[in-house]
């Protein structure tokens, strides 16, 4: 049975490494970038599009914003299952829309996880 992978987007280097780390240890296979424009060339570099991308809102460059306004460009990417993760309160639900999920920071492991089972359930998309 083929791993579920996950693309963890965010800028804080503690909270990419502790959360690669867990879902590692749960059995996910784990890519990272730094922001929204690092994550657009790693999702376009690879074999094989995670199974769900976990977005942090409020990073350098291109936030998490800008990252659904690019991936929502190419039918691709946009057929990945994503949740937001933030610590922020200040989301922006007119630009995010009620569909995506929203794992608050620090998270809850258990409820993330059944979040990545639930929105990974179609398995790796070829890229």
């Amino acid at each position: 049975m083929h791993r579920k992978s996950v693309l963890i987007v965010d800028d804080d280097d503690d909270i990419r490494e502790i959360l690669a780390e867990t879902l590692v240890d749960r059995g996910f296979e784990v890519a990272t970038a730094i922001n929204g424009r690092d994550a657009l060339e790693v999702l376009r570099s690879m074999a094989v599009r995670p199974s769900v991308i976990l977005l942090d809102l409020m990073m350098p460059i291109m936030d998490g914003y800008g990252f659904l306004e690019q991936r929502s460009l190419d039918p691709a990417l946009a057929s990945i299952p994503l949740a937001i993760v933030t610590a922020g309160h200040g989301v922006d639900h007119d630009r995010l829309g009620d569909a995506l999920p929203i794992i608050p920071k620090p998270f809850d492991v258990a409820r993330l996880v059944g979040v990545l089972h639930t929105l990974g359930s179609g398995g790796s998309q070829p890229a």
